[in-house]
């Protein structure tokens, strides 16, 4: 049975990661994460842990996306699939909006994977994968 208390509090780290990104503040963002995670962007570029998560997004935050506002699967409607009472799988929907809408093509829309580790009682993403939507291809009959 799942603990209703994880859950209000896996999305409160959801919430909190989405309202991170929309002040553009790095060092709140990178404290969504654990020490150690791992973090894939879409590009397909692997960020190595918190220090590393927060630095690069800060400079996102202060440079190309600034003013950007991220879009994402409502905290209350995140499903997590618990592997053990302390780590859990979630997949999320999200799309980061940029602050010139003529210069934000309409293809952004992002699936992302995040593992979520209870650690001392807090969640954290310790592992975090995202990449953009696409249609399955359909076979031919």
């Amino acid at each position: 049975m799942t603990n209703q208390k994880d859950l209000m509090s896996i999305n409160e780290l959801f919430a909190q990661l989405s309202k991170s990104w929309n002040i553009g503040d790095g060092i709140a963002y990178g404290n969504c994460f654990t020490e150690d995670a791992d973090y894939v962007t879409f590009m397909g570029q692997r960020l190595k842990g918190r220090e590393q998560i927060t630095e690069v997004h800060q400079m996102l935050f202060n440079g190309p996306l600034k003013g950007s506002i991220m879009i994402s699967t409502s905290s209350s409607d995140i499903q997590p699939r618990f592997i053990t009472p302390e780590v859990a799988i979630i997949h999320a929907i999200g799309e980061v909006q940029l602050a010139q809408p003529a210069q934000d093509p309409n293809d952004r829309g992002s699936i992302n994977t995040n593992v979520v580790l209870k650690q001392n009682g807090e969640w954290k993403i310790t592992a975090f994968h995202n990449c953009r939507i696409q249609e399955i291809p359909r076979g031919r009959n």
